[in-house]
């Protein structure tokens, strides 16, 4: 079997010209068959072109292909962190979005630091990404702003600066569902573990609380309501605040999963067991949360739909207004850590 190939120094290149060659079909129909962006066809040619690339070890040409495209078909991710679980499962659902069109994502980490943001985002574009991802918004920078002047085409993701091109989970709805969980178990002294203020996640999540409550007929009180980082071990110093008050609460809304486990172990130095001292919610439903020894009871966030909606408003052109902030709801998933107030 005969293929045509690019030479190239200590190492034979098959084309798509040999593939067509040997299958017996023009070129544009090996193209079209081999695109993995496509509707996958199972006709006979389909199935033979496949084999014959196979066999003869054919790779597509990614770079080629893009320049014909005038595009590079990747897209950079910018991220605080990939030891937060929540960011690396965003990173996750976003390159698997990207896979299923044919793309490629590349990711960079910032510690969650303005002035990093500006270098992990000059870092991608030189390598040439078609656009960016940001999960790094903050409500006290205005670098989505500067993109945006510069013409560069990015969403944000998981954080909104509340006019970018944004994919969101419903945070205000998450903070609601959590705090009426916990009213309908009889709790009405109920700290939060409140995460940074300048994310527009943990904001939501604390006003969507504060709704519940005055629903409810009560009033939240501010010293019930603890700033924490989105880590560990910041919801385990967290929690040791609210523990200190009186009354103290007899349940706890953490906006973060990671606060959560680290107000649960927080709470073993004071000699308290959850649920039956203590209820604790956290938000995010990241893996470890339903094997931890009490099952954490939790706001599911749908990160599948979040990545999809935030390629999809990378790709589209002027959307309008009201579809400029994509906002997908989570979802309460009780287990063992809530229970009836005693």
């Amino acid at each position: 079997m005969n293929s045509k190939t690019d030479e190239v120094p200590g190492q034979t290149r098959v084309t798509i010209h040999g593939v067509a060659a040997a299958a017996g079909v023009s070129k544009s129909t090996v193209s079209r068959i081999l695109d993995e962006r496509l509707p996958r066809s199972d006709s006979e040619t389909a199935r033979r072109v496949r084999k014959v690339a196979e066999e003869l070890g054919y790779v597509r040409d990614v770079s080629a292909a893009s320049l014909r495209r005038g595009n590079t078909m990747t897209i950079g991710v910018i991220v605080p962190r990939l030891t937060d679980t929540v960011m690396a499962m965003l990173y996750e659902a976003l390159a698997k979005a990207c896979s299923r069109s044919g793309r490629f994502a590349i990711v960079a980490t910032t510690d969650d630091k303005p002035k990093a943001d500006r270098l992990a985002a000059e870092s991608l574009l030189k390598r040439g990404v078609d656009g960016l991802i940001l999960s790094t918004a903050r409500e006290d920078d205005d670098f989505p702003d500067e993109l945006a002047k510069r013409g560069i085409p990015y969403v944000l993701a998981l954080r909104t600066d509340g006019h970018s091109l944004s994919s969101i989970g419903d945070d205000r709805l998450g903070g609601y569902l959590a705090a009426r969980h916990l009213l309908d178990l009889g709790h009405r002294k109920i700290g939060v573990i409140a995460g940074p203020s300048y994310a527009s996640s943990s904001r939501g999540r604390v006003e969507g609380f504060r709704h519940a409550l005055e629903e409810a007929g009560l009033n939240a009180d501010p010293s019930y309501i603890i700033p924490s980082t989105f880590g560990i071990e910041s919801g385990a110093v967290a929690v040791e605040t609210l523990m200190r008050l009186s009354p103290r609460p007899t349940a706890i809304f953490a906006v973060n999963d990671n606060t959560a486990i680290g107000a649960l172990s927080g709470l073993t130095k004071f000699g308290l067991s959850v649920p039956q001292d203590i209820s604790i919610v956290g938000y995010n439903d990241i893996p470890i949360v339903s094997h931890l020894p009490t099952p954490l009871t939790t706001l599911r966030v749908p990160f599948e739909q979040i990545a999809s909606n935030a390629l999809d408003l990378l790709a589209g052109d002027n959307s309008p207004a009201d579809e400029r902030i994509r906002i997908s709801a989570p979802t309460l998933i009780p287990r063992k850590s809530t229970a009836p107030i005693r």
